[in-house]
């Protein structure tokens, strides 16, 4: 024992010694991974190491260097004892002769704390150039990593601004903002962010979307002198790696942790310094920061509000950024942004670089052929998910991602099969074992509980109320979860959201009712996918998730999509907040709302609704068809639609309870991909449907859309109402129209519209066409237009002033079987064609 009590004055100095380090890591060998179990370093983090080094010499290094940083005072004799533990006695007698011969005084490894300050920044840079010239690509199940050139591969990647806050929860629509956000953006060049100095820049993008790609490609940047000319020291910190750290309670002991073999106990003070802080959303304390009130007092809060004094560059998920800007007024420069992932030229170039050149050709046609592919292949984690499963599959096609719950669903099997019981077995091989059939339950169970009550980060505690035998079984559930260990022990995550969000949902089908789905409204963001559990096609993987419970009944399953559905309805037409929505509205547009929502079949039910409505109330509740037919068809819209078509109107229609569940009724129906059963045509004929094709519609939710209203017009219904209010139109949306058009009441035009190949041929009752602020030509008009009016019983025609073909107009329509007409032209409205002909004349004369 004497031995490990020789030289205790310079033990410190000796591990903190990167000649010592390297010497002892060569001669480790492959007993690093034992020596850091002997020295208490967690699983979780040696797996990480083994990921992160080829080489078994730079695998012991890394080892050595987190167990110093991991203990506030290592010390050789711990060491010793670890390798004496395990017989390797000549490792011992290496450290001996080592000390004897090294003669380090104590102050030898240590900086001066005059030390100049262009060395240490000389130090950072060559750290980050490298240590960060590549970064592992994360793929399911995170745990299999594959090298990527960071500095080619960036650029690819789109930023936008983010200024207004997105979301104020975890879950409930970061998804759906962000497929929305695809369609509008303006991309921000990289230089004109990082080039100018600011105070603080915030980060924010779902999971998966590159945001770490971005915070490394600026270490690079800057330590190559290409960006913050000005800032001398920048240091790079993740989150998950700080929540290790929570008893330190300041930047120099924090530093001293993280970059000790570079500053050494420099102590930074007022040097011009930039902090970069990666993964807001996984910090443990984050509502600690949030919420400075707060009775709890971990010591790294103080160490983060700290770095506020510097300027700092801050990432993490959507919510977590949003909820921080709320409370980072310090900096009048601040700047947010938020990463979109991969533009077209990224996806193309990542499928090149990545995927087999037998295999290429189906992963394009897939993102080609799916819009549900096509929409999510910009985020990085899904479209390495894609590439991989069509990559090894050899019957994967374009139908395998034909809905979202589809893509979840190969990605939870894939991530099973490959990484979790890393099996050749087929799926169905897999998933016809009732002990795998247990274990997805399990797994899933989890999820929902800590979904529902939104913990992102939890304890073995958590996870033990409802896995009894987790301590004994805890090893099979790593993979989908991860296990980080700190000071204070380990907490647990899942891998990725996406994977916890969809087992969240097949536990919800599996174990719960409907009413319990529609009564907890923590579940709305998964409403679509537990809808889309109920698809019953056999090409589909989703069957092999839907038969986990044997207490569930068939029988409760034939009414579970019809109830979510039914309820969905009724909730458009009595929405708590209908009242509050309707305030915000002109009267007229209110009308418009309330005519087409509600559908009472009790006529005295409907009468009292409507008194509150109708300027002439008896007209419009006519029990006489002729009667009604006889009347404008745009008597609810607003006397001025161009008002009525305004950015904010459509805001205020886009967030309306009301539509808000019409649309989620869609898009649940579409996740199904269920037909009109006669359950769901009896609940489709409670309403009255209209579709509307604008800017701020997704790809995915016009393909909902496709979907339901090819099955509501075959059904022999009939549309209320098209909406076009676009000029460049997807194959998807014309294809839209073309369906639309074959049985529809009313179609409004807001654009001139190219159309080529296709003219509508079934007759409509009503046509709106706003091209007043348009001057077309006469063959555009004709081409565009004159088909459509060509069609239709009423005409309502909005035209620019400067026109000169007006007289062609009139004739088009009077060669037409037009019986009702409106014309808005040079300030006057036109009823008749001899009104606007004795107009024209006298404006001739």
């Amino acid at each position: 024992m004497e031995q490990y009590n020789s030289h205790p004055k310079i033990d410190n100095n000796i591990l903190h010694s990167q000649e010592f380090r390297l010497n002892f890591s060569e001669s480790v060998g492959g007993d690093w991974k034992t020596l850091g179990r002997r020295l208490n370093i967690g699983d979780n983090c040696l797996d990480m190491i083994d990921q992160d080094n080829s080489k078994t010499n730079e695998k012991a290094y890394s080892m050595l260097t987190s167990w110093i940083q991991m203990n506030k005072n290592p010390t050789l004799e711990e060491l010793k004892t670890a390798l004496n533990n395990m017989l390797r006695l000549d490792l011992i007698r290496k450290i001996d002769e080592f000390t004897k011969t090294s003669n380090l005084p104590e102050s030898s490894t240590r900086f001066s704390a005059n030390k100049d300050i262009s060395e240490i920044c000389t130090a950072l840079k060559s750290h980050y150039l490298t240590n960060y010239g590549k970064i592992y690509e994360i793929q399911p199940p995170l745990k299999l990593p594959a090298n990527i050139d960071l500095m080619h591969k960036f650029v690819d990647l789109s930023i936008v601004d983010a200024a207004i806050p997105q979301i104020d929860t975890v879950y409930s629509v970061e998804r759906k903002k962000f497929l929305e956000k695809q369609l509008r953006y303006t991309p921000i060049p990289y230089s004109e962010i990082f080039m100018k100095e600011k105070s603080v820049i915030l980060i924010s993008g779902i999971a998966g979307i590159g945001k770490t790609w971005l915070l490394r490609k600026c270490l690079l940047d800057w330590s190559n002198d290409q960006i913050w000319k000005n800032v001398k020291l920048v240091f790079y910190l993740e989150c998950r790696r700080l929540n290790q750290y929570q008893n330190i309670s300041n930047i120099n002991e924090l530093l001293n942790v993280f970059y000790k073999d570079i500053i050494n106990d420099f102590s930074i003070g007022n040097h011009p310094a930039l902090f970069i802080i990666d993964g807001l959303d996984e910090f443990k304390y984050l509502n600690e920061i949030i919420n400075p009130s707060s009775s709890y007092n971990y010591p790294i809060v103080n160490a983060l509000k700290e770095i506020q004094k510097y300027k700092y560059v801050l990432a993490g998920r959507v919510y977590a950024i949003d909820q921080y800007q709320n409370i980072s007024t310090t900096h009048s420069d601040k700047l947010t942004i938020q990463i979109m992932g991969f533009n077209e030229n990224g996806i193309n170039n990542y499928i090149e670089n990545n995927v087999l050149e037998e295999r290429k050709g189906a992963v394009k046609a897939t993102l080609k052929e799916s819009p549900v592919a096509k929409s999510m292949s910009s985020v990085p984690f899904y479209l390495s998910s894609m590439c991989k499963i069509i990559s090894v599959s050899k019957n994967v096609d374009k139908n395998s991602f034909s809905t979202l719950t589809d893509l979840y669903a190969n990605i939870f099997l894939y991530f099973l099969q490959k990484h979790i019981i890393k099996s050749n077995e087929l799926i169905y091989q897999i998933m016809e074992k009732d002990c795998n059939k247990k274990y997805v339950l399990n797994i899933c169970k989890i999820a929902y509980q800590l979904f529902v009550e939104n913990k992102v980060i939890f304890s073995k505690e958590d996870i033990q109320a409802f896995i009894i035998d987790f301590d004994e079984n805890k090893d099979n559930f790593f993979g989908f979860i991860e296990r980080i260990e700190t000071n204070l022990g380990y907490y647990y995550q899942f891998a990725h959201l996406t994977i916890m969000e969809f087992c969240a949902s097949v536990y919800a089908y599996n174990c719960l009712s409907s009413e319990e789905i529609m009564a907890d409204k923590r579940l709305q963001s998964c409403l679509s996918m537990i809808c889309g559990l109920t698809n019953k096609s056999q090409n589909s993987l989703l069957k092999f998730l839907v038969n986990l419970n044997p207490l569930k009944h068939s029988s409760e399953e034939s009414l579970f999509l019809f109830s979510i559905l039914d309820r969905l309805i009724k909730l458009s037409r009595v929405s708590d907040d209908e009242n509050d929505y309707l305030q915000k509205l002109d009267q007229s547009d209110a009308d418009c709302l309330l005519k087409l929502s509600r559908q009472s079949d009790d006529e005295n039910d409907r009468r009292q609704n409507d008194r509150h409505q109708c300027d002439d109330e008896n007209d419009y509740q006519s029990d006489d068809e002729n009667d009604y037919q006889s009347e404008n068809k745009f008597d609810y819209l607003s006397d001025d639609e161009n008002d009525y078509q305004s950015e904010n109107k459509n805001d205020y229609l886009k967030f309306d309870p009301i539509t808000y569940y019409v649309n989620l009724f869609i898009e649940c129906f579409y996740e199904s991909q269920s037909s009109f059963t006669d359950e769901i045509k009896f609940i489709v004929d409670d309403q009255k449907w209209w579709i509307s094709i604008d800017d701020g519609k997704t790809s995915y939710e016009t393909s909902c859309e496709n979907y339901f209203v090819n099955h509501y017009i075959k059904s022999g219904r009939k549309l209320l109402w098209l909406n076009v209010n676009k000029n460049i139109l997807s194959d998807e949306e014309k294809n839209l129209i073309i369906q639309c058009s074959t049985y529809v009441v009313i179609v409004t035009f807001n654009f001139p519209i190219k159309f080529e190949g296709w003219k509508p041929k079934d007759n409509i009752e009503a046509l709106s066409i706003h091209i007043s602020r348009y001057l077309i030509t006469k063959k555009d008009f004709e081409e565009i237009f004159l088909p459509w009016i060509n069609l239709c019983e009423e005409l309502h025609l909005y035209l620019h002033d400067d026109i000169d073909f007006i007289e062609e107009i009139c004739e088009w329509i009077r060669c037409s079987n037009v019986k009702r007409l409106l014309i808005e032209y040079r300030g006057k409205y036109f009823y008749n064609l001899d009104e606007l002909k004795n107009f024209i004349t006298q404006k001739n004369v």
